[in-house]
């Protein structure tokens, strides 16, 4: 079984208040693409702002010394995919497209249906340089606006942003409600009506419940899981209090445990793990 693990210092730094500067960001980068890692998510295209934090990334993309580890990016509108489009070193473009209408105005400033436009103009701007579409969809495992939720919900939307292009997605726990029974049924269903769909999982989660979502979307079928280093993270949009990313450390633990080889170089492992100490500190 081949695993495909996505670091995501973009998601791990977005939110902290403190702006941490441009060269400290270079040289953690830097440092987590000598890993091994599939995808880095790097950075985004952005309102600054909205997330000032992310308001250098093209600063710091230019300065990354490129490995095999390729680059994604998060836009929110057409715009963002413009800047991004520009980078030869950027291979996925991201946009978030919450299956909760409260949450997209809250993160994208737009509605489903107007969302759905971006999707498409997104789209054509990926074909047209080579890049490759991501669909994250928060909200996946529940609704947290008491709005309807369910596994026929979600793979509504899939289907409609198949319709308008959309090949790969990320199924998005943004607030960490996700629980076991929940992320088999999602993931059972939507791969019994898409069967070539292409997806993975971003987990949000608290400490004592990592492992049990990871096993349960394992065992359910999916081997492509977004993580950040120590679990530093969480969606500066969401209501609640921020919720960490799922640890990378955690899960590198549990599948190599499975006996499944990721692949890494784990001295560089051990050393950006320190430097994210820093980082965050």
């Amino acid at each position: 079984m081949t695993i495909k693990l996505i670091e995501c210092p973009r998601d791990a730094m977005q939110g902290l208040a403190n702006f941490i500067d441009t060269n400290t960001k270079v040289n953690y980068l830097n440092a987590l693409l000598q890993v091994g890692f599939d995808t880095l998510d790097c950075g985004s295209f952005v309102n600054p702002k909205v997330i000032p934090q992310m308001a250098d990334t093209a600063d710091v993309i230019k300065r990354l010394n490129m490995t095999q580890t390729k680059l994604s990016v998060i836009v929110a509108n057409a715009k963002g995919a413009e800047m991004a489009v520009q980078f030869d070193e950027i291979t996925y473009l991201g946009f978030p497209f919450s299956i909760s209408e409260v949450f997209q105005k809250r993160n994208a400033n737009a509605t489903l249906h107007e969302s759905l436009k971006s999707v498409e103009a997104i789209i054509q701007l990926c074909e047209k340089y080579n890049k490759t579409f991501i669909c994250y969809l928060p909200m996946s495992f529940g609704n947290l606006y008491n709005e309807p939720w369910s596994p026929e919900i979600l793979t509504y939307w899939i289907k409609e942003l198949g319709k308008s292009g959309a090949k790969y997605f990320s199924l998005s726990d943004t607030v960490g409600v996700s629980r076991p029974n929940t992320i088999k049924q999602v993931i059972s269903h939507i791969t019994a009506e898409i069967p070539d769909l292409r997806f993975g999982c971003h987990f949000h989660t608290r400490p004592d419940n990592w492992k049990e979502k990871i096993e349960a979307a394992l065992n359910a079928g999916c081997t492509r899981f977004d993580g950040a280093l120590k679990g530093y993270g969480g969606c500066p949009m969401a209501d609640d209090e921020l919720v960490g990313n799922m640890p990378t450390e955690k899960m590198v633990q549990y599948f190599e445990e499975q006996g499944i080889d990721l692949g890494l170089n784990k001295e560089k492992f051990n050393e950006a793990m320190l430097m994210a100490s820093s980082v965050f500190a």
